[in-house]
């Protein structure tokens, strides 16, 4: 049977529950802001390691595939020669890039079906609840904007706010196509992952659209390192996407 649209009354009830994540995690996480500056770097990773730990247990997928991202995303970096300053900042908010799933509620996080469009609605905002939650932590704020913008399109049809070709800051748009590639070739509950060469030829298809061309050029250069880094990262869980993060990967913004 074909599932049914959310009713106005699901919609509300999604609304609230999402709106209770966000405040909740952004108090608490304004605690490690405070602390002695020799500690600081400890209690950011500290802070990281807690945010993923919580999503984690709600989508055992997303931290699998943030750490993939993360190497991926430092691959094309590197290959681009950025300074060090840039590597960290794309390392960081890589690692951290889907923070925001934190406030979309579980029924559609794990969907294990395609999403309707209101559902699709819903976690095109997870880019700007990250943003929510980073832009508050100064020791974080440095990367906010990088997350926010991580699902935006070379073409401009991306999300949350439309941006186009390099309006979109670059670590975003190398962010953009580690998070593709991992999304193409990572398991699904309903298929197994597409093949590396399936994924890089997919990245090459869209470069120019989805993806800014130079960011796949330099990916293009990193792939022969690509089977290393992933292949230390397995998950012994063998965690699997849900549907809905298919349904992120090549998707446009929902007007």
């Amino acid at each position: 049977m074909a599932s049914v649209s959310m009713t106005t009354m699901e919609n509300a009830e999604l609304t609230a529950e999402r709106n209770s994540f966000a405040p909740n995690l952004i108090n608490r996480a304004q605690l490690f802001s405070e602390v002695d500056e020799d500690l600081k770097e400890i209690r950011i990773k500290e802070l990281i390691e807690t945010i993923l730990t919580l999503l984690d247990a709600r989508d055992p997928y997303t931290l699998d595939h943030s750490l993939r991202v993360t190497q991926i995303a430092a691959l094309i970096a590197r290959d681009m020669k950025l300074n060090p300053v840039q590597i960290k900042n794309i390392i960081t908010a890589a690692y951290m890039h889907d923070i925001g799933k934190v406030g979309i509620p579980d029924r559609v996080l794990n969907k294990a079906g395609r999403l309707d469009k209101e559902e699709r609605r819903f976690m095109q905002e997870h880019p700007r609840i990250g943003y929510n939650v980073l832009v508050k932590l100064p020791f974080l704020k440095s990367i906010a904007d990088i997350v926010l913008s991580h699902h935006e399109r070379w073409d401009g049809m991306g999300y949350p706010n439309g941006m186009q070709g390099t309006e979109i800051p670059l670590e975003s748009r190398i962010i953009a196509v580690a998070d593709a590639f991992d999304a193409i070739t990572s398991d699904r509950p309903y298929r197994k992952g597409q093949s590396i060469e399936y994924g890089i030829d997919e990245i090459y298809r869209h470069s120019g659209d989805q993806f800014d061309p130079q960011v796949v050029d330099h990916f293009l250069n990193s792939c022969n390192q690509l089977p290393a880094a992933i292949d230390i990262l397995v998950s012994e869980n063998n965690s699997c996407a849900f549907a809905g993060h298919n349904d992120l990967m090549h998707s446009r913004r929902l007007l």
